[in-house]
């Protein structure tokens, strides 16, 4: 008796992709549970895109660059303290506001808080069968040849350059052989906005017109990364604009051209394009849980020697003649040896532990100053597998390094006044070139002042990225541009990168107050689209007639408008 063929299963993930964290994860969190509710899925994996502010307690926010009076300590302590706990499995890259002695205590990545990874200076993992890489913190041509050197209590200079790019983590990207499925950046990769709608763009960022136009905007480090690596999906944030792009590479050893879907999303912030989720075939694995990738740490391993952890300037090795070894890409036997280093099993073991005391909002210590700790999670991480603790080396030497606590950084952005007594790799730095804003650090802390206006709270529909899916509310991307002419315009197919917002009860407004709303959504394009988005004040009850009143404040503080007005009421 034959019996009909079983069709395999084709099954997706659902991945949601957050551009500008900024400490706001139970909003983040709020937003995803009402997406799941609202389409009736379930989120399997959230990423978050940088200035993730992983602050445990009062003494981090002072290693974190930003003005004084922008410091908050947002919600995160609940998820280290174990208040709470992350619904969602949560991946993360560094930007350019984050708690720097925490992330530094894990240079190789590790977990910050039950189910809260980070990805570590460079990294990558797999999650059911989904490589997933990224590079955290902002390129800066002034400290992108310098070793990892800093050490809290961090002085003004090295506040910022803490969280500055490193030429040896892009070497150690650089010898990826195999596929990439995902790569997070914080930065968008130089270049890449002429594969997008980069007239929206400058519609919305009309500040960043010089940069685009002389093509100095974004990274040049991460430039050459996406060229190498050329993974399917790309996701950054860091400029606080959502902005979606297909870049078509050039074919490789006579293989078909590979396609890069970029996206990068905004802050969490009403009236913010903050969230997207993105539908991803799920592929076979031998974990449902986050795992190590066997040919990263084979090149872990295999450039461990290559770390330093002083500020004088290193050139990665070239087949010049110069160098004994320059080809540190991991061989087969290479992977084989993690896997038994493993004891073949892949699986990233859950060993969070804190490191220091959480915030307390019952005893709060103001004048609590930096620590510096080694983390367990590394330290085992180094013994199992042979590497340096990079952190614990620059501990080491601290006391040479002449840093002070004499200010906490931020008042004001100094990186003007850059070294240049030796040229970088990159000939120009993608911050000091114009005399506009400077978009890695100037434009976004005056965006944190920027007016946010009251309104019907909106949250756009969901749709993935793939082109066959079909979605009722679907926006337009470019057609793929090849990398060798980006300059060429060609027609528009439907691929839909629409972001989601926090949600919020409010009463039904008219379409066109809906549509002055609707940040960065081109209306000729995406006529039906419906849009739903988070206003300041979430949750209330309406039919008082009173005019929200416009709010210049950070984050958490806007949430709670409405309940200050009451109360001064």
């Amino acid at each position: 008796m034959r019996f009909p063929q079983q069709l395999p299963c084709v099954c997706s993930m659902k991945i949601a992709v957050e551009g500008c964290c900024h400490g706001e994860l139970d909003k983040i969190y709020e937003t995803i549970e009402y997406l799941e509710k609202k389409e009736a899925v379930k989120v399997d994996l959230l990423l978050c895109c940088g200035d993730f502010q992983a602050v445990r307690n009062e003494g981090d926010m002072k290693c974190m660059a930003v003005p004084a009076k922008y410091r908050t300590m947002q919600t995160f302590y609940k998820y280290y303290s174990g208040e709470k706990k992350a619904p969602v499995l949560t991946i993360f890259i560094g930007g350019n506001h984050e708690a720097s002695n925490h992330l530094q205590e894990l240079p190789y990545g590790g977990w910050v808080a039950p189910n809260i990874y980070y990805l570590g200076y460079a990294g990558v993992v797999r999650y059911k069968g989904i490589r997933i890489g990224g590079l955290s913190g902002i390129f800066k041509s002034h400290d992108y040849r310098k070793g990892h050197h800093e050490f809290p209590p961090y002085n003004p200079e090295t506040l910022r350059s803490v969280y500055h790019i490193r030429n040896i983590e892009v070497f150690k990207l650089r010898q990826i052989q195999m596929p990439m499925d995902i790569f997070m950046s914080h930065d968008w990769p130089q270049g890449i906005y002429h594969y997008g709608n980069t007239g929206d763009l400058l519609r919305k960022k009309k500040f960043l017109r010089q940069e685009v136009e002389t093509n100095t905007l974004g990274s040049p480090a991460a430039k050459e990364l996406l060229a190498h690596l050329q993974p399917s999906y790309w996701f950054s944030a860091h400029l606080h604009v959502k902005f979606a792009a297909v870049m078509q590479h050039p074919p490789k050893d006579k293989a078909a051209p590979r396609v890069t879907k970029f996206l990068s999303l905004d802050k969490c912030l009403p009236y913010r394009e903050f969230l997207q989720i993105v539908d991803i075939p799920d592929r076979p694995s031998s974990s449902e849980g986050l795992e190590y990738d066997p040919e990263w740490v084979a090149i872990l391993k295999a450039t461990n020697s290559l770390q330093m952890t002083t500020p004088q300037r290193w050139n990665p090795p070239e087949n010049n003649g110069l160098h004994e070894r320059w080809d540190f890409r991991a061989s087969e036997a290479d992977m084989m040896q993690v896997v038994e280093d493993l004891s073949g099993e892949l699986d990233i073991p859950d060993n969070f532990s804190r490191t220091v005391p959480p915030y307390d909002p019952d005893n709060p210590q103001p004048y609590a100053s930096p620590s510096y700790n080694t983390n367990p999670q590394t330290t085992e991480l180094c013994a199992k597998f042979g590497l340096t603790d990079i952190y614990s080396k620059a501990g080491q030497r601290g006391d040479d390094m002449g840093v002070s606590q004499s200010s906490t950084g931020g008042e004001e952005d100094d990186e003007e006044n850059e070294s240049t007594d030796e040229p970088s790799e990159y000939p120009t730095d993608t911050s000091g070139l114009s005399s506009s804003f400077n978009p890695d650090e100037i434009t976004i802390e005056d965006e944190w002042e920027e007016e946010e206006e009251g309104g019907e709270s909106k949250v756009m529909e969901k749709a993935d990225l793939s082109s066959d899916i079909q979605t009722p509310s679907r926006l337009v991307l470019p057609e793929p541009k090849s990398s060798v002419t980006p300059s060429l315009h060609s027609s528009l197919m439907n691929l839909p990168p629409p972001s989601h917002s926090t949600p919020k009860a409010a009463p039904a407004q008219s379409e066109a107050s809906q549509e002055g709303h609707c940040d960065g959504v081109d209306e000729e394009e995406v006529p039906a689209a419906r849009i739903l988005k988070r206003s300041s004040n979430e949750g209330d009850k309406t039919g008082n007639g009173s005019t929200t009143p416009r709010i210049k404040r950070r984050n958490q503080i806007i949430y709670q408008a409405k309940d200050d007005d009451e109360s001064d009421g």
